[in-house]
């Protein structure tokens, strides 16, 4: 894992070699461009900048930008102040930099002994955008970033309009697998459905730097949705790719363009982002009895704000002002006023309104042990496994072998296919992984297991299985806005007792 902090510092061997004479010309001999690591510093050493600028050059990411400023500088030592002729030295550095180091017209001075240049109030302005828009890459990529929550799948813990920040530095920033990417935007250009707002000519491995925590059962967690690897243009992460291939064939999912728009691929970082609550960590042991669930044995308490549908049979409509006490999202509220309706509601809310004259009853629906939902994971009929009764299932763990066979390959397969890079196959009832024959199977990487707090309402691991480490983005913090999307903006849009509040 420490080679990545070599692959960034070693690469940069490649324009210091093309600054041969550049080094030259600022009084350095032009062989210290050969040497790795060596080189930056001498580097430092000619544009006069400080030796702790050196400690971000050993910071996957952020020594890409470091490297620009200094092409700048030494752009500057040739006395290069115009923004085109600074933007050439970062783009073209190994055709500008031979240039400045071999054209007999091109003189370098020192840095004390530069001329200040005073920029026009246009290349004040350039210069602070560039500076803002890297500045504020950083701080997303490695600290904090803002999102929102668009579906009630964790409600009422937190509710559809709820805008939060999420921690990076939690369990530990992870460097970029595309770093090339259009700022601010996360998977596709605006006003576009399928142009990528990223480029793979860069693609970097995996790696996260150490956090300030390890991932607890019951953190509320934001992750890259697993099976966001392939998607339908026409349906995004609404419905699963994979989903659709069951259900219409995959022929016919890449062939009607106007249904299901282009397939395309994105790279782990690039995916949809999800949110829920981390129910299981890695080596832990998940089963669901009647709704409740089991870690290792144990019961793993219920969040307090969490959800399951109830049937409500009522002789008249219920009354309006119970939407906002018990804070019923419009769209459920509208079934409350036929007679027999099913929703989502927490205890509480349940309790309440069993207690209201024209409800006859209040039940919460359990399907039973063995009933078989065929669109949970593991997509397997030998489990017959439901939303309300599922497992046991064990968590992978990194480093951990387990036996395979073909009754427990439905498991593991994604895993050691889609997330570990094997080549698996079965040939006359024997499993190969990678043309060997294996009776069992090491893991790479931790997996944890993803559940939204609105049980019956969330597309979970439960629909697709387990969320690799690679994929986890960060812990949800704190809650800084809250707005109703039922609610005009000058009628209580605004959820005052909901904003500036931290996740439990």
């Amino acid at each position: 894992m420490l080679s990545i902090f070599f692959l960034f510092p070693v690469s940069f061997t490649l324009p210091a070699l093309f600054a041969w004479k550049v080094f030259e010309k600022a009084g350095e001999p032009g062989w210290k461009t050969l040497i790795p690591f060596y080189n930056l510093y001498v580097w430092l050493k000619i544009i006069r900048k400080p030796m702790w600028w050196y400690v971000f050059l050993l910071i996957p990411f952020i020594n890409f930008f470091m490297v620009m400023l200094m092409l700048v500088e030494l752009a500057k030592g040739f006395g290069k102040y115009s923004l085109w002729e600074q933007g050439v030295a970062v783009v073209f550095p190994f055709i500008y930099m031979p240039y400045l180091g071999m054209s007999g017209e091109e003189r370098w001075t020192p840095a004390e002994k530069r001329k200040k240049i005073k920029k026009s109030w246009i290349r004040e302005w350039v210069d602070a955008i560039i500076f803002a828009v890297i500045a504020a890459t950083i701080i997303r990529t490695f600290l904090i970033e803002a999102y929102t929550i668009p579906t009630s799948s964790m409600e009422k813990s937190l509710l559809r309009g709820d805008f939060l920040f999420v921690s990076k530095v939690s369990y530990g920033p992870k460097v970029p697998n595309t770093p090339l990417s259009f700022p601010f935007v996360h998977h596709t250009m605006p006003m576009s459905k399928d142009r990528k707002s990223f480029l793979e000519w860069i693609k970097l491995p995996y790696y996260r730097f150490k956090g300030f925590r390890e991932i607890k059962n019951n953190d509320v967690v934001v992750f890259h949705y697993p099976e966001g690897d392939t998607v339908s243009t026409r349906f995004q992460s609404e419905r699963s790719y994979y989903v659709l291939v069951k259900e219409y064939g995959r022929d016919e999912v890449w062939r009607n363009k106007r249904k299901f728009g282009n397939i395309i691929y994105r790279p782990v970082d690039k995916r949809e982002n999800y949110i829920k609550r981390c129910i299981g960590i890695p080596g832990d042991t998940l089963e669901i009895i009647n709704q409740e669930v089991y870690i290792n044995g144990r019961l793993l308490p219920f969040p307090e704000k969490g959800q399951f549908k109830y049937s409500i049979s009522a002789t008249g409509p219920i009354h309006r002002d119970i939407q906002d006490e018990l804070e019923i999202s419009g769209e459920d509220y509208q079934q409350m006023f036929v007679k027999y309706s099913e929703l989502p509601l927490t205890n509480i809310a349940a309790e309440r309104i069993e207690s209201i004259p024209v409800v006859r009853k209040v039940e919460r629906q359990i399907a039973p042990k063995g009933m078989w939902f065929p669109v949970l994971f593991p997509f397997d009929e030998r489990y017959p496994w439901n939303l309300d009764n599922f497992g046991p299932v064990y968590i992978p763990q990194k480093g951990t072998t387990v036996p395979i066979s073909l009754e427990n390959i439905s498991l593991y397969e994604r895993i050691i296919t889609v997330y570990e890079g094997n080549e698996l196959n079965i040939v006359d009832g024997e499993i190969y992984i990678n043309g060997e024959k294996a009776d069992t199977y090491t893991f790479r990487m931790d997996y944890y297991w993803m559940m939204g707090d609105n049980r019956h309402n969330s597309a979970d691991s439960r629909f697709w299985g387990f969320v690799p480490e690679d994929h986890v983005v960060g812990k949800a913090v704190f809650v800084w806005l809250s707005l109703d999307p039922d609610k005009p903006l000058f009628g209580g849009k605004i959820r005052w007792n909901k904003t500036f509040r931290l996740i439990h």
